[in-house]
Order: structure tokens, then sequence, then C-alpha cells
């Protein structure tokens, strides 16, 4: 057998040196830092920092690193347009859509005030303030799934909120670019009036032909193609079409319309969603895109000084101040100023403790851009990291915080409640509803099905609900329903929890599903308890509280599965009998 040494390798390796490098220091160090109960995007970023050209020792290809980012920053976007849900967005579109955009201009101010204090012109005032206005995505849905509230009213108020904000920072991407020679104060006024609007013009023509493309085309022709690809039966050949038609339609976009990496690959994603097979294809998608996420985040980490901690250490404190206290203080006033509880608005509020992929996005084109100077992306990047490291430390503080406010802030308790009419039961709701009745925590999914096999049973029952919409529309059809969180006692005396007989909590985030239980059962000694979950060690801990009867989704998909097939079964054995007789 031929045998290689290393010295005659014939071909240049430093792709093949950084990418080993990259994930290799990666892992390690993103398995410390979740050990050390911190996301494991700290660890990336930190891999980068120490295969950085700031720090000593190997240093990484940056331009290699560079353009690996770029495919890292399509398949983040791809990823985020593949999970893009219109009805999920218009489901909390009353207080997602006003209290991103005016939670994004709360920030920037705040970023643009602290950016024109130290001296920074307008244009890198902007990109700053814009970078630290826009949280993570990807650390958001790690953070609700970890603690089971993904599918909640809180977590899907949170998600709706980062997609508002995702689509804003996709408007700027694309603005940007043109508006760059404005900003940085290098065109005149006289030119600049206009240049540029012919310059904007020509930009939303290509953005606008670019969309209509892919909803015209782009909607019938990818779910099409990964139909017809999934028919063959090869897995390898699907997953190289969602990444083929991923990576191609971005760089397409770039080429033929001028149109970001991130925009492209981001309608990717959407048109994709419209496919039936779009759950498999962001299955399959998944691997490679985790790993090339991984390379983004290293690159990203590889462009961070450390030096800019200990050179102006003022200013890292006062980025993280405006991302985790500025952020969270203008969230949690919006969205009780929209009269959602306590618990939804510090829920929000956490959400948003943290900046993410588009604030990178965003620093690095700054710089492309020569409007942010490289000490703002070292901020940025300080900020990023200090607040993504805090952030599992933000969501734990919810529960004491929100103790603590109750029992001391006034404002926060008649903001929440204050002169509320869906908080409370309306006066002509009939008494069979009072007593004997039903009281339903959630009507999500599970509760709808619920609550149509109560009506078909002539059963009262009495609704609780956080979200608003929800409650309006049950109120519409003469169905009683409260607004609130059931976990407050005010709520379930509202329901008229101490006549009910039963209490079925419908909602998946069990957090509070003990509080709701003990007292529905302080109120009444003799209710029965109905609760869901997900996890089956959540079950049996729950069984073992005796917290009443306990349903699991998959134990239960299984019996009825089960049941459907053992039915089907004897059907068919009595059709043989009758036939051999």
């Amino acid at each position: 057998m031929p045998h290689y040494r290393v010295d005659r390798v014939p071909h240049n390796i430093n792709l093949i040196t950084t990418i080993a490098a990259a994930l290799g220091l990666a892992m390690i160090l993103g398995f410390i830092t979740s050990r050390l109960r911190m996301p494991p995007l700290v660890g990336y970023l930190l891999a980068g920092i120490v295969i950085g050209p700031a720090t000593p020792g190997f240093v990484a290809d940056i331009s290699l690193s560079s353009q690996l980012a770029e495919i890292g920053v399509m398949l983040l976007m791809f990823g985020v347009g593949l999970h893009f849900s219109l009805d999920d967005l218009l489901a909390v579109r009353r207080i997602a859509i006003p209290g991103a955009v005016v939670q994004i201009v709360v920030a920037t101010a705040l970023g643009m005030a602290a950016a024109t204090f130290w001296g920074w012109d307008i244009g890198a005032a902007l990109v700053f303030g814009l970078a630290l206005s826009v949280a993570s995505t990807v650390v958001l849905l790690r953070a609700l799934e970890a603690r089971g509230i993904l599918e909640s009213v809180n977590g899907r108020i949170a998600v709706g909120w980062l997609v508002v904000e995702d689509l804003v920072m996709v408007l700027v991407l694309v603005l940007l670019p043109p508006l760059a020679s404005l900003l940085s104060g290098k065109t005149d006024a006289a030119v600049s009036g206009g240049s540029l609007w012919i310059t904007l013009g020509i930009t939303f023509t290509k953005v606008a032909a670019f969309i209509a493309l892919m909803l015209v085309v782009g909607r019938r022709v990818f779910p099409r193609a990964l139909w017809l690809v999934a028919r063959t039966g090869s897995r390898e050949l699907f997953t190289l079409c969602v990444i083929a038609v991923a990576v191609g339609v971005a760089y397409g976009s770039a080429v033929l319309f001028d149109v970001s990496f991130a925009l492209g690959a981001f309608f990717a994603g959407m048109m994709m969603r419209e496919s039936e097979f779009s759950h498999r294809a962001a299955a399959e998608s998944l691997p490679l895109r985790d790993a090339f996420s991984v390379l983004f985040f290293v690159s990203v980490g590889m462009l961070f000084d450390p030096q800019v901690l200990i050179e102006q250490p003022v200013k890292v404190m006062v980025v993280v101040a405006i991302i985790i206290l500025g952020k969270t203080l203008a969230a949690v006033a919006l969205v009780l100023a929209f009269r959602y509880p306590l618990n939804t608005a510090l829920t929000v509020g956490a959400s948003l403790a943290q900046i993410g992929e588009f604030s990178f996005i965003l620093a690095g084109l700054g710089v492309a851009l020569a409007l942010l100077p490289i000490e703002g992306q070292s901020l940025i990047l300080a900020g990023a990291l200090i607040s993504i490291a805090l952030n599992s430390f933000v969501f734990t503080a919810i529960e004491p915080a929100q103790i603590w406010i109750r029992t001391r802030s006034r404002l926060a308790r008649r903001l929440e409640r204050k002169d509320d009419p869906l908080a409370e039961l309306p006066m002509s709701v009939d008494q069979s509803f009072l007593a004997g009745q039903v009281v339903l925590v959630g009507y999500g999914r599970v509760g709808r099905r619920i609550a149509q096999a109560l009506d078909e049973g002539n059963i009262p029952y009495v609704v609780t609900e956080q979200n608003r919409d929800f409650v309006e529309q049950l109120r519409a059809r003469n169905i009683p329903a409260v607004y609130g969180d059931a976990s407050d006692p005010a709520v379930l005396i509202q329901a008229h929890i101490a006549g009910a007989s039963m209490l079925v909590i419908a909602t998946p985030d069990t957090f509070h599903v003990r509080k709701m239980v003990e007292i529905a059962r302080t109120l009444n000694p003799a209710i029965e308890t109905v609760v869901r979950t997900h996890n089956e060690e959540e079950a049996e801990l729950l069984q073992k509280e005796d917290i009443g009867q306990v349903f699991m989704g998959e134990h239960e998909l299984a019996i009825g599965m089960t049941r459907h097939i053992l039915e089907r079964m004897r059907k068919e054995t009595h059709s043989g009998q009758r036939k051999r007789q």
C-alpha cells in the first residue's frame, strides 16, 4: 500500500485545518459551557476568540472563515424561514407587531444615545443601536424549549415578537447598503437628493422583483421539486435538494437581484415551508445547519478583540446594561401596557435580554460598508457573549421577580389587572356555568378539542386563557371565559373554581401546574384535576405528588393507535371467519 507523508501533501489544506480547528475547539468549549449551565453558543464564540488573531497561538484562516460564515448565515436564515409560520404570527399580532417595533425603536435610541455620547457619527450610532435591538432567535428557542414553554401563550408571544424583529432586520439589511453613503456623510446633499432616491428605487425594484418571483414561481416550483425528489426514496438526495435550494437561491438572489444572502435564504425557507415535506426538510437539513451555524459563530468570535474588555470596561458595561436592562424593561412595560399578565411580560422581557446572530450579521455589514468602527463590532460581540451567558440566569429570576413586583409595586398590579373587563366574568353568565362546571385552563389545540366535546355533551364549562384574542372570540360566541394566568388565585376565583366539579389544565406550560392545583384544592378540596404533559419523567413526578389524573401526549397517542389497530384486526378476523364458513 502507498504511504503518505504530511510534508508531501500536494495541495493547500488551509480549509481543512480551519474547519477541523473550529469544529474541534467549538465542541470542547461548547461542552464546557453547557456543563456550566450556559448556552453552548458561548463556547462557540470563545472558540473563535481562541483561534482568532487577537489571541496568541494558532490562527485560523480568516478569509476562509468568513466564507464559511456566509454559508452559516444562509443556512441559519433558511432555518428561520422554514419555521416561519404566518398563522402563529397572526395569532399574537396585536401585541407582537407593535411591541417589537416600539421595542426596536427604544433599544436603537438607547444605543444611538450611547454611541453619540462617545463621539461616533450618525451612521455608526444607527448601526450600533440596531445591532443591540434584536435578540437571538436561536438562543430564545433553546431557552423556551429547555423550560417547556415553547408552545405556551408566553412562548408564542415571545417567538412572534422575535419573528417581527427578524423581519425588520431583514428590511434593514436590504436598505443599509444603498443608504451607506448618506449615513457616512460622504455624499453631498445636492447629489444625495436625486441619486439616493434613484438608488433606493432601483433597490426596491430589485427586491420587489425577487419577492414576486419567489411568491409566484418559487411557491410552486420548490414544493413540487421536493415532492419529486422525495418519491425517489433517497434520503441523501432529499437532503441534497434542501441544501441546494437554500444555498442556490441565496447565491442567485445576490448575483441577479443584489439581495443579501440572508434575505434570499429566508425566502427559500418560507417557500419550502409550503411543501408537505417541510418538517422532513427541516429535520434532514438540521445537522448541516447546526454544523455551519457553529462555524458562523466561531468566525464571529475570531473578529472579537478581548482587549476591549480591558481597555473599554465602562463601554462594555453600558452595552450590557442596554441589552439586559434597557430592552427588558421596555418590553415588560409594553406587554403590561397591552394588559397582559406580569408573567407574560417578564417572560418576553427575559427572551429579549440578549443579542445574537442578526446583531453579528448587521455588525459585519456595518464594518464592510465602513459605517461601524471595529471597536463597535467588538463592543457588540462583548455584549452578545455576556448577555447570552447570563440569559439562563435572567429566566431563572422570573419567578422571584414576579413575586417581588406583585408584592411591592401597586403600579404593576394596576397595569396588569385594573378595570379589565376580560379579567372578570360578565354578570349575564348563566348560573349553570357557575356550579358543577368544568374549569378549562388553556384554549389551544388540545383545549379546543376538549371544549368541543364538552359542547357536544352539553356540559357547562368556563375557560381561562392568557391570550386576549381567544377570550374575546369566546365571549363573542357566548362562551364564559376569563382572561389571565390561572396560577393567579384571582383568575380561578373569577372562573368560580369553588363550585366547579373538575379542573382541566390543557396548557402545555407545566411550570405552574402545581400552583394551579394547589389554589384549586385550597378553594375547593373536593375538586377533581386533570393535567397534560409531554414529558414521561414529569408525568411520573406529578402522579407521585398526587396532582390528579395525568395524560401524556405520546402515551395517549399510542393507546389511540393501538385501539384502532386492534379493532381493525378484529374486523378482519371476523370477516375471514365468515368467508371460510
